[in-house]
């Protein structure tokens, strides 16, 4: 279990929560037996230090977050993660799906098709 040595990782630590709540975790909980230190850095890195920042709001963050890893082609379980948490910080569905089809512009229609198929799957479990 990751512990709360440090100030980056306190801030990043509540950050994740704010975010993705028991999705966030579930991450960092997963690489204990493997790299805890990776979720370490992760924590402290990325939401301790980069979504800490000031100048964009929380869902700025995770529209280009879901914009990126939908880019990206090749990272479904981390896009499942950060659809749900921009659900979480406010994004509607409407912007993720028109946030997702512009990716297609940049990214390819593959890409685009991949990040349509998350956001169902997210927006159906939402709904269970």
């Amino acid at each position: 279990m990751l512990t709360q040595e440090n100030p980056r990782l306190t801030n990043g630590l509540a950050k994740l929560a704010e975010i993705d709540g028991e999705g966030g975790q579930k991450v960092i909980d997963a690489l204990q037996d493997i790299a805890p230190d990776f979720g370490r850095l992760l924590v402290e890195f990325a939401f301790g230090d980069i979504y800490s920042r000031p100048g964009l709001d929380l869902r700025s963050r995770e529209i280009a977050v879901v914009a990126a890893l939908t880019a990206l082609g090749n990272a479904g379980p981390q896009l499942r993660v950060h659809l749900q948490g921009a659900l979480n910080v406010g994004v509607t569905r409407e912007e993720i799906v028109e946030t997702i089809m512009m990716m297609a512009v940049y990214a390819g229609f593959p890409a685009a098709l991949n990040g349509l198929f998350a956001a169902r799957e997210v927006f159906a479990a939402q709904a269970a």
